[in-house]
């Protein structure tokens, strides 16, 4: 005690400052912080019957999230969509997201749709209500998606159908893929895989 007392008055003798040590003070979260940390559980959507479905049901697999329309040229990839969810199932779960922004491919109505799919590719991955993935009408989903500010990692949004968006176990965006990318595709399947 003596010892601390003497080098407290030392300190004093040579002018030092005896402070309390201050504990930084807590600052507020600001709006891009808090909205990079949103992830895709936090959106409801419709099937393709119109049923709400929360995408957190999804938890810990990951998600391929495509815009797709039953009268493009890329149409065919609806075959590969459904190879990926039946071949690696196990890791990551297709959704599909009808979408007639792009050349008036997908004019059906959701019943059209679904009978399409199920008829000329026997899709059984889910699918859900046409949606808008770009301009003034984007759903919700699309437009977080689509926002760096908003999912911390990407502003790509679909140029055309059949655009991917992988999103990790935890539901958040890890990588955009244009429509060029094949599904069954080495690229894809190795991000799938990490």
């Amino acid at each position: 005690m003596k010892v601390l007392l003497f080098c407290a008055a030392a300190a004093l003798a040579a002018g030092a400052r005896l402070t309390t040590p201050t504990i930084p003070a807590m600052t507020e979260t600001t709006a891009a912080e808090t909205a990079a940390k949103a992830t895709v559980y936090d959106f409801t959507v419709e099937d393709i019957n119109g049923k709400p479905v929360k995408l957190s049901q999804y938890k810990g697999k990951k998600l391929l999230i495509v815009n797709t329309a039953s009268e493009c040229g890329y149409t065919p990839q609806y075959k590969e969509l459904e190879e990926l969810y039946k071949k690696h199932g196990d890791k990551v779960t297709v959704l599909g997201f009808p979408a007639n922004n792009f050349g008036g491919q997908e004019p059906g109505t959701n019943l059209q749709i679904a009978s399409f799919c199920e008829k000329n590719y026997g899709v059984t991955f889910p699918l859900f209500s046409k949606v808008s993935v770009t301009g003034a009408d984007t759903a919700p989903l699309y437009q977080f998606l689509g926002d760096k500010a908003k999912n911390g990692v990407t502003d790509a949004k679909p140029t055309w159908n059949f655009c991917k968006y992988l999103i990790d176990e935890k539901g958040n965006v890890v990588g955009f893929y244009p429509s060029k990318v094949k599904p069954m595709s080495e690229e894809l399947l190795a991000a799938i895989q990490k």
